[in-house]
């Protein structure tokens, strides 16, 4: 299945959605689209959906929300669109590997406004503050533990969206950066929430789970689980 779109097509495409129940800031989609953002991040939209996430996510203007284990800070510009200058996002980036990496992940953060950038673990921010929490293509490399940050960071009925590369029994999925979609059940039934859906909004045939992630023919587009979660 081809999905490589461009980023404005993928999120216009959306813009029936927008009167629905859970409302993104108005300018989410122009904030994706503007020159501002890097064009390596919006050469991913149409293979990881920003708007449809955050609509299953249920972030509305004015949240208070976390990137957790943030990366290079794609979702953290997402969340940054959709919560606007009401709302606020941790950036959580843990400690970066030398000061021109801190440099360009806190530069984005002060670019966006509403992003505050933490270069520490995720206790750091506070215990049941955030609304809503996105952890993508991470937990592979993770235990339970992790997971059970997020619980704690979130709000009592917070809810969270789990991501990652999803990989097939009776193969080297540590290798592969790839984890079983059941192993991730598991550890997110043992950090204590509860499964509101397991999504197949992020699903591609194009990737039949054998090669590395990275594998110049996927083109940065492999099958990705994903799983709503919530804190009881």
């Amino acid at each position: 299945m081809v999905r490589r779109i461009t980023s404005v097509a993928i999120i216009a495409a959306s813009i029936g959605l927008l009167a629905s129940a859970h409302a993104v800031a108005p300018d989410f989609i122009e904030k994706l689209a503007a020159d501002a953002r890097p064009a390596e991040d919006k050469a991913r939209d149409g293979s990881r959906r920003p708007y449809q996430v955050m609509q299953l996510l249920g972030v509305e203007a004015g949240m208070t929300v976390v990137d957790v284990a943030a990366g290079g800070g794609w979702y953290t510009e997402v969340l940054s669109a959709a919560v606007g200058p009401s709302g606020t996002v941790y950036a959580q980036f843990g400690a970066p590997r030398d000061d021109a990496q801190r440099q360009a992940r806190q530069a984005r953060a002060d670019r966006l406004g509403n992003v505050e950038a933490v270069f520490d673990s995720l206790p750091s921010i506070g215990a049941g503050i955030v609304d809503r929490a996105v952890t993508a293509l991470t937990l592979h490399h993770r235990d339970t533990s992790f997971l059970r940050e997020i619980y704690e960071a979130l709000k009592p009925g917070g809810m969270a969206v789990v991501i990652d590369h999803e990989g097939t029994a009776g193969r080297d999925n540590d290798e592969l950066h790839r984890m079983l979609k059941a192993d991730a059940r598991r550890m997110i039934e043992e950090a204590g929430f509860e499964i509101v859906e397991d999504s197949d909004l992020l699903h591609t045939a194009a990737d039949d789970h054998t090669v590395y992630i990275m594998a110049p023919e996927l083109g940065r587009d492999t099958d990705r689980f994903l799983f709503l979660v919530r804190r009881p």
